[in-house]
């Protein structure tokens, strides 16, 4: 029952019985002496909030749906690309890949359906590429070096951001090509190289980076040479180890890992894998190495240099010509969870499905069976169950997935030779919230090196570990993270490129700002504390709209073999304008006008026009204002809040 009451208050806010009209008419009209007013108060939406790269997603959705105006000419598609690489500079990437944990946060979820937010950062990037916009150089030079070692995802990042702040950088990268993870773990119909490419050209095309290809630091160079010739260093290596299966048999040669496999094969030197092939994991790595080896199919003679692990193991690659007489590969993909209950996003989970995978949830592995030869000829399992994240084998469940090649993606570990002294026993660098290596002085670091992640829990790290190795570099001390650690709007920032900033104070007692020009007042901003719920929302006010969502082309299991076509077709710029507009704009004004509508004493009132900006679209009169709460009820955002004043 009082579920329901709730669910009934976030629609119609008060359900019926709770309020009755004459006492709405007492309290309006003889409450005179309330001292409680609107307030106008800021909370970072769930969306941003769950967004491990802090992007200010609900500020490029308001310039996508019009409702915040570029400045300057420029096209709404320009403003709302340089919001997003505000945060990150790869938003065709991460349209495309990303598994979206944003989306599962939207409090429109609660309505009818998450905003697609993946697909308007997907179109507003892909419009980047094409328009060949760059991004902006420094304003001034530190004099500041930093070396950034490691190319993926956190160290372009990292140096992005750093480059932004005016220092001088140098990447560091083992890899003859920039792009970590992005181009070396992921197949290239997920992630096209040429737009990779665009992406990571327009971070180097700002000058003032260098780039040090095949180069590893601790073995081509020295850490010392590192400390030596720069003020600060961030590390961000990755974790290129996959980590192998924990049971007996599981060092056989033909048991290799998923990392591994889907490195060989976009490094081109895969070229097919084995007739019936196992991959353990669940996870979207073991996803990729199933639709990959679906995709590059076996052939039915091979030579035993030819034998996928000695291509992986790099004793060899395979022959372009061997692939006219390739034929399918029976895949079997288990996972510890239920296949519902999976880690992979459901979306390519449904893929592979399509694709001809067979899928096994609720099993996990128990040996690795040999034949004569000390070869992988089966994977012996059970089915299980989980507490928590451990698994508990069910007795008298016992079964074999026979096969010729096992691929563990359960994981991944970090690969420090040659820089042992970064080891903090556990196979990663360890660092604080700043990301500072502990016990190391002017060192930091980042991404999976840390703690394997999402591609985009990396490029967050390196926004925020530029921010203090910025502070650092200008203080010689990191500073502490806000509790809600995003790329904020700021109002004051909004109204000075709109040369709308408050007057000089001058510095003299006043009573009251309401009247005053020197202050932003009736507004407050909570966003880096505060996360604005769905039970805070007046939900009523958004009807049913159907979500616009990208085409997704489904191949079928006997059109796969040989299909290396992009699977997702990208919205038009009329879609994405539309999607857009679904956004709530929790925490956020909107310029829906209920509270200048249902105000009742008309103390409520737009602001006059050349005046407003995002976040100042209506003021309070307080002579006229008596507290009533209408304005507030009606919010749909919750931006509106009633606090004491006079």
């Amino acid at each position: 029952m009082k579920a329901d009451t709730q669910t009934a208050r976030q629609f119609r806010r008060f359900a019926d019985g709770d309020k009755k009209w004459d006492d709405w008419t007492d309290q309006i009209f003889q409450a005179g002496w309330s001292h409680k007013c609107p307030t106008y108060v800021h909370r970072t939406p769930p969306c941003q909030g769950s967004c491990p790269s802090g992007h200010d997603i609900r500020g490029w959705l308001h310039v996508a749906r019009g409702m915040d105006k570029p400045v300057d000419g420029k096209t709404w598609q320009e403003y709302a690309f340089e919001r997003m690489v505000d945060a990150n500079p790869f938003p065709a990437t991460m349209g495309r890949v990303c598994p979206a944990p944003c989306e599962d946060g939207c409090n429109r979820n609660e309505v009818d359906d998450f905003v697609g937010i993946n697909a308007v950062e997907h179109y507003v990037g892909d419009w980047a590429i094409a328009n060949d916009l760059g991004l902006d150089k420094p304003a001034a030079e530190t004099g500041k070096t930093v070396a950034v070692v490691g190319g993926g995802p956190a160290g372009l990042s990292a140096a992005y951001h750093l480059r932004r702040r005016g220092h001088r950088i140098t990447i560091f990268e083992e890899h003859g090509d920039l792009g970590g993870m992005m181009r070396f773990g992921i197949p290239e119909y997920r992630v096209p190289r040429d737009m990779l490419s665009a992406e990571v050209s327009r971070i180097i095309g700002m000058g003032g980076i260098e780039v040090r290809t095949k180069t590893r630091v601790g073995r081509d160079i020295p850490v010392a040479d590192l400390e030596r010739d720069f003020d600060a260093i961030f590390w961000a290596v990755g974790a290129q180890k996959g980590r192998p299966l924990p049971v007996p048999g599981a060092d056989a040669p033909n048991c290799i890992t998923g990392v591994d496999f889907l490195e060989k094969f976009n490094k081109g030197a895969l070229k097919y894998t084995t007739k019936r092939m196992v991959v353990v994991g669940g996870g979207d790595t073991s996803i990729d190495v199933a639709s990959v080896a679906r995709r590059i199919g076996h052939i039915h003679t091979a030579n035993e240099k030819d034998r996928p692990e000695n291509v992986v193991w790099g004793y060899t690659a395979h022959d372009v010509a061997g692939t006219g007489t390739r034929d399918g590969t029976e895949v079997v993909l288990t996972s510890l969870f239920p296949v519902e209950g999976m880690m992979a996003a459901e979306r390519e989970r449904e893929d592979a499905l399509a694709e001809g995978v067979e899928i096994k949830g609720g099993v996990m592995p128990l040996e690795v069976l040999l034949d004569a030869d000390g070869r992988a000829k089966a994977l012996r399992m059970c089915e299980c169950e989980m507490d928590g994240t451990r698994p508990i084998p069910i007795e008298g469940t016992e079964f074999n997935i026979y096969c010729d090649l096992v691929v563990s993606a359960i994981g991944q570990m970090g690969d420090l030779e040659g820089i042992e002294d970064f080891d903090n026993g556990h196979g990663f660098i360890g660092a604080d919230r700043q990301f500072k290596v502990q016990g190391k002085d002017k060192h930091f670091a980042g991404g999976d090196a840390i703690r394997p992640h999402l591609l985009t829990t990396a490029i967050g790290h390196g926004s925020i570990a530029a921010q203090e190795i910025d502070n650092f570099l200008a203080t010689g001390e990191t500073k502490g993270r806000p509790k809600v650690d995003v790329h904020h709007f700021n109002l004051l920032s909004e109204l000075r490129q709109r040369e709308l900033a408050p007057s000089e104070y001058g510095h003299a007692p006043v009573r009251g700002t309401s009247d005053e020009s020197f202050a932003i007042h009736n507004f407050e901003d909570r966003s880096a504390s505060q996360v604005i719920p769905h039970e805070e929302l007046f939900l009523g006010h958004f009807g049913y709209e159907p979500r616009k969502k990208r085409h997704e082309i489904r191949i079928d299991r006997d059109k796969v073999l040989g299909n290396f076509a992009e699977r997702i077709n990208n919205l038009t710029a009329d879609e994405t304008i539309a999607e857009a507009a679904r956004c709530m704009s929790c925490g956020m004004c909107f310029e829906c006008d209920n509270c200048v509508i249902f105000c009742p004493q008309d103390a409520v009132f737009r602001v006059r026009k050349g005046q407003n900006a995002v976040g100042r679209y209506v003021d309070t009169n307080y002579q006229k204002c008596i507290g009533c709460h209408i304005c507030m009820d009606v919010c749909p955002t919750g931006y509106i809040q009633m606090g004491l004043g006079e």
